[in-house]
This record gives structure tokens, sequence and C-alpha cells, in this order.
């Protein structure tokens, strides 16, 4: 569903498109994590059986790197999971593992490491996906872990509100900061965000994770307009800062409203999934991440559907844009594990047997690739031809605009 952006400073479509297209030629790897629809494309173009057809499953659709981390549940445990649920659906679970094994590779290249180690991460890969499926409940026990798994779990652990507040409040206690990231709502928008908050599903969410009584009051105390993330530029998405009163003190939920959008990868044929986006979103969300499907409910404002989340400041997502040799290689195979775990609990035994033999099929003679490797070195060129050709093409528009 595409929305019309009020075309005020900072918030007209077409700023914000730009600026979401120069955001994606920052990198080869910002391409790849901003280029979702060309990914499907590609895909779409393959010969039949170029990719085996797993388990129809809830997949994420978008598992690129960025989009693993660390995501506090309810009650206060935090586990790595998925992070981002947009373009969940019922489908085949190979996209998955060929999206984020593109986006890891993509990586590794922009590091400078060797095609060696490339080989090795896919492997890798392939076995930490196939011992999720098979382990759904404890495939990481293990693994030589990731020390960037490790690390941002860690650090996880150790945050607070304070940390959340001091970087999306700017030290402000009532107010969102205006600025490059938030602006001002029009009356109409103010209203729809507050007739959101008064949503019954939106007050259970914000007082189960504020721990507060089911009698207390909540109250909106700012809402803007909020410019986050790359799919998401030129659409809704809205932050809401809300106070919890009733307990021995007030406390601040800060709330993420974003538009639910179609999805892109093909769903599986004779599966019936929720019509309404955001339904459906928080669905995939519960299936493939508890911790953060727990903490969604789905509403709509003003006809456009949305979901809401309330952000915790154990959220946090995975930083590997630089690793070294060995990391490469343990960091593929403990988020492959993950990713590998988010499927297999949906799986029952035979699929998950069936499943892992698919994925570890080798090659068809003993120098062939298997279909990991050939699925995704070929969307690399493909890639990486179009990362050139939209960078060309900002260039020229920045020459002519001069």
């Amino acid at each position: 569903m595409e929305m019309q952006v009020p075309a005020r400073s900072g918030r007209d479509a077409s700023v914000l498109n730009h600026r979401r297209l120069c955001k994606i030629a920052s990198s080869p790897h910002a391409y790849v994590r901003g280029s979702t629809a060309r990914f499907y494309e590609l895909i779409a173009g393959m010969p039949a059986g170029a990719l085996p057809e797993g388990p129809p499953v809830w997949i994420c659709g978008d598992a690129h790197l960025g989009n693993l981390g660390a995501v506090a549940a309810p009650d206060g445990r935090i586990d790595i999971q998925i992070r981002d649920l947009d373009q969940t659906v019922v489908a085949n679970p190979a996209f998955d593992l060929v999206r984020l094994a593109l986006s890891l590779v993509t990586a590794a290249l922009n590091a400078t490491l060797p095609g060696i180690v490339t080989a090795r991460m896919m492997d890798a890969m392939a076995d930490g996906y196939a011992d999720g499926i098979a382990d759904p409940e404890g495939a990481e026990r293990d693994l030589d872990p990731s020390e960037i798994v490790v690390t941002t779990k860690r650090r996880a652990l150790g945050r607070r509100w304070r940390h959340l507040s001091r970087e999306r409040l700017k030290g402000k206690a009532a107010r969102l900061p205006r600025g490059s990231r938030f602006f001002d709502l029009d009356a109409e928008e103010l209203d729809a965000v507050a007739a959101l908050i008064r949503d019954p599903e939106v007050r259970r969410l914000v007082l189960a994770l504020g721990g507060a009584a089911t009698d207390a009051e909540i109250r909106l105390l700012d809402a803007a307009y909020w410019i986050k993330g790359c799919s998401s530029l030129g659409r809704l998405r809205y932050a809401g800062l809300v106070e919890v009163l009733g307990g021995d003190r007030p406390q601040l939920a800060l709330l993420d409203v974003k538009e639910a959008v179609p999805h892109l990868a093909p769903a599986a044929a004779g599966i019936a999934v929720p019509d309404d986006h955001a339904e459906r979103v928080v669905a995939g969300a519960r299936a493939l991440s508890p911790n953060l499907g727990d903490r969604m409910v789905a509403g709509h404002i003003r006809g456009t559907p949305v979901t809401v989340r309330e952000l915790m400041p154990q959220d946090l997502k995975i930083d590997a844009e630089q690793f070294s040799r060995g990391e490469a290689v343990r960091v593929s195979r403990h988020l492959a594990a993950i990713l590998g775990r988010a499927h297999g609990r949906q799986m029952g035994e035979a699929d998950r047997r069936t499943w892992i033999d698919a994925v570890r099929t080798p090659g068809p003679g003993p120098d062939a690739p298997g279909w990991l490797w050939s699925a995704v070195t070929d969307l690399m060129g493909a890639h990486q031809r179009g990362y050139l050709e939209h960078c060309h093409r900002i260039a020229r528009e920045e020459r002519e605009a001069a």
C-alpha cells in the first residue's frame, strides 16, 4: 500500500525517496539490504529447480544481516532472533537462507575478505542452518559461538531505559526531539495516533510490558512522524511517547507505529494467511520471533494497516560490517542456526529430516557447487551490477540538478 506523505519540510515524498536512494547507494551491502523487490525479481527469473522447495512455513522474507539481532521478551529475557518481519509470509524457507547468505557474503566482500573465506562461510551456513532445523530448541549449544553475536547479546543485557532515552529522546523528558528524524504531525494525524493509543489491544500491550496494573492510566505525551530505516522511508511511520500512570512513579514507553506493506516473496499455494497486512506481520512474528511477536499488535490509522510495538532498550541489531576471516565463518554458522531454529520450530519431524537432506545436498560432481553456492553467486553478480547502475543513476541526477 502506497502512503502519500504530506509535503512539509523534511517529509516531502520526493525528498524522502531521494534520501532512500542515496542511503541504498552508500555501499554494496546497503544496496542488498534496500533492494528486496529486486531480489525476488531475480529469484523469479531463476531456472526451475534452482532452489529446493522446502516445507511451507512462515519466513522472514527479508532475512538480511541487519534484520537479526538481540530482541527482548516481555519477561526481560533476551535472545538473538529476527528483528523485522515486514515481509513475512508462509513460503519456501529457501528464500530466507539465500537472502541471509547473500547479505553475509556481500558484507564479507565489503570487508575485503578473500573468496576462499566466502566459500567456507556458505558451507558453514548450510551446516548451521541444518543444525538449527534439526534441534530448534537448542541448536546453538554446540556452536563455536560468534564473538559478534555474543557481544551483541552482552551489550543488550546491560542496557536500560536511559540508554534508549539518550539515543531517541536526546535528553528530553516529555517530547520527541524535532529535527532530522522527528517531524510535527498535523491535527488529523495527531488525533489518529491518539485514537490508536486508546485501542484496547494497544493499551493492553503497553500495560503488560510496563508491568503496570490493568486499570492504570496511559497518556500520549507526544507523537511525531519518524524517518527511520530504509525500506520504510516515504511510508507511514510514527513514534509515540506514552506515559503510564498509577504506579509508584510514572513510566514512559516509546511506541513504533509502522505501516504494514504487502509481502514480496511468493506465498505458498493453498495456505491461508491474513489478508490484513498488519495481522499477517504479527502472525509471522509470533511464529518466527516470539520475543518480538509477543510485543506487537495490529491496528489501523485512517484505514492504513499498521503494526504497533513498544521499543525496548535491549533491542539491538548485529553490527557486523567488518569482521575477520575466522569470525566471518563463525557468525555465518551462528546466524544460520538461529534462522534454522525459527523455521524448524514450525516443522514436524519428517519435514525437518527431508528439508535437512535438501539443504545439505552437494553438487552433481566433486567440483560442482551445491545449490546454495550457485544461487548466491548468481545473485551476487546481478546485485553488483545493479548497485553500480544505481550509483551511476544517482550521480547523473545530482549532476543534472546541480
